[in-house]
């Protein structure tokens, strides 16, 4: 006969495993909700650099055309399908309902930030061709090209800074970065901060931007970017950016469907800078 019989107890309330959650990007692009169709036409319109003309030895003002250019966004439909039968739901620890829905949502958000992401790697502008360690003097050069291209660096609430958490490592050792008199936005308040405002810019740190660690790379090469709200177009028909539970009574298994029709264009390539960051050094070993 046994002298002992250990009980095991197991904790109902459950503990999020460590992925990304959330949309970073949708706050920092211009959004247009979709009501109808599988396009979304954006219109940038400027003077071509146009310049002054004086009149004609005609008498007449010579007449000129605005440059307007439609971009379009295409929509795709976008979905998450988790299921799980009822005895798997009853026997189970944690809210598995719950569970679903949530991680559900965590992929849809994911989902819209690579496909923002996607639309950055397409542009052409960049603050060097070879990937070097961040510095001040990547983040001077990358805000100078935007300033050359006439981006209005004093729209202070318009302009990001989207780097990976290595990028974001190197600047912290600059006194730049990381002393308070010099930071607008502080990055160790009594709550996390998603946004830090310094140099005219509000920096993201996003652990999946191409090239990173977080996106399953030696991180060698991470494509960082500075750029302005009106550079990058994202199309989404909030109607049907949806996360609904569900019970089929026939099969005994609960389910949620998380789905979303959206996409993603580069407006103007004046408008971003890619900072080519090696991140290797950072890396896990």
């Amino acid at each position: 006969m046994a002298e002992t019989a250990f009980q095991k107890e197991y904790r109902q309330a459950f503990i999020h495993g460590f992925e990304d959650m959330e949309s970073r990007l949708r706050k920092t692009v211009t959004t247009h909700v979709q009501v109808k169709g599988n396009e979304a036409i954006f219109l940038v319109a400027d003077s071509g650099s146009a310049t002054a003309k004086t009149r004609g030895v005609n008498g007449l003002i010579p007449a000129r055309a605005d440059s307007l250019t439609q971009n379009t966004a295409t929509l795709a439909e976008w979905h998450d399908l988790p299921r799980k039968t009822g005895f798997n739901v009853f026997a189970s620890q944690g809210d598995q309902k719950r569970i679903m829905q949530e991680t559900s949502m965590a992929v849809l958000n994911r989902k819209i930030d690579d496909d923002i992401i996607a639309q950055l790697d397409t542009a052409t502008n960049d603050a060097g061709s070879t990937a070097l360690k961040a510095s001040l003097d990547m983040v001077v050069w990358a805000k100078t090209i935007l300033g050359n291209n006439f981006v209005d660096m004093g729209d202070v609430d318009n302009i990001f800074g989207l780097i990976s958490p290595a990028f974001d490592g190197y600047l912290m050792q600059t006194k730049e970065y990381a002393a308070d008199n010099y930071v607008e936005i502080k990055p160790f308040g009594r709550s996390p901060m998603k946004v830090k405002r310094w140099y005219g810019v509000n920096w993201i740190v996003h652990p999946r931007l191409t090239g990173s660690i977080g996106a399953g790379s030696t991180s060698a090469t991470e494509q960082c970017y500075l750029f302005h709200r009106n550079a990058i177009g994202h199309a989404v028909d909030k109607e049907r950016l949806v996360s609904l539970p569900g019970y089929n009574e026939e099969q005994d298994y609960y389910y949620v469907r998380t789905s979303g029709f959206f996409g993603s264009k580069l407006l103007q390539n004046s408008g971003v800078v890619m900072m080519k960051h090696d991140g290797s050094a950072y890396a896990a070993t």
